[in-house]
């Protein structure tokens, strides 16, 4: 029977997400499994895995054969590598010892460029809002000194025909003309 590591569909149409399981090669992709050693969501950034690093190891030493996307998640995850490190131990070219601190610092690594991903993401995030909010000003005052330059030609002419009907009012008896007034 030849048991592959490989990922089961689940979710919605435009949102999966993944079971990765341990499931005999000739069963259908979302059918009968042997054993679910973990998720995968891609549709987050950075994609969430989830994985039993223990079982997926056990699984790789007994012999099972991991899908291509399967291999790169358990790369990600740091499964291959433990794999590697553990066929070293058993040739004798590591001791167990060395084969972990090897690990650890592979490990610490791989969160230290996680972490700067999530980081340098929240940090493009705020950027990028940063720079839509100036534009966004930068458009309502332009339109706001639009609004201001049409305003001050129709104030003038506003309070030309109201000086015009005051002088008009005001005083019958002088020779002032209504015309000569709104050109005053």
């Amino acid at each position: 029977m030849p048991v592959k590591i490989r990922l089961q569909r689940h979710g919605k149409k435009a949102n999966a997400y993944f079971h990765i399981v341990i499931a005999d090669g000739r069963a259908p992709r979302d059918g009968k499994f042997i054993e679910k050693i973990g998720t995968y969501n891609p549709t987050t950034n950075p994609a969430s895995i989830t994985i039993d690093t223990d079982k997926a190891l056990d699984w790789l030493q007994k012999g099972a054969q991991p899908t291509d996307t399967c291999k790169a998640i358990l790369s990600y995850k740091g499964v291959m590598y433990k794999n590697h490190l553990a066929k070293g131990i058993t040739k004798g070219a590591l001791t167990q010892a060395a084969a972990d601190a090897k690990f650890d610092n592979w490990i610490a690594e791989k969160e230290a460029k996680v972490s700067n991903k999530t980081s340098g993401l929240a940090n493009k995030k705020q950027d990028d809002s940063k720079k839509r909010l100036a534009a966004e000003t930068a458009v309502k005052n332009a339109k706001a000194e639009k609004i201001a330059a049409k305003a001050v030609p129709l104030a003038e002419e506003v309070t030309a025909p109201v000086v015009a009907d005051v002088v008009d009012e005001a005083d019958p008896a002088t020779d002032v003309t209504v015309t000569e007034a709104a050109a005053e």
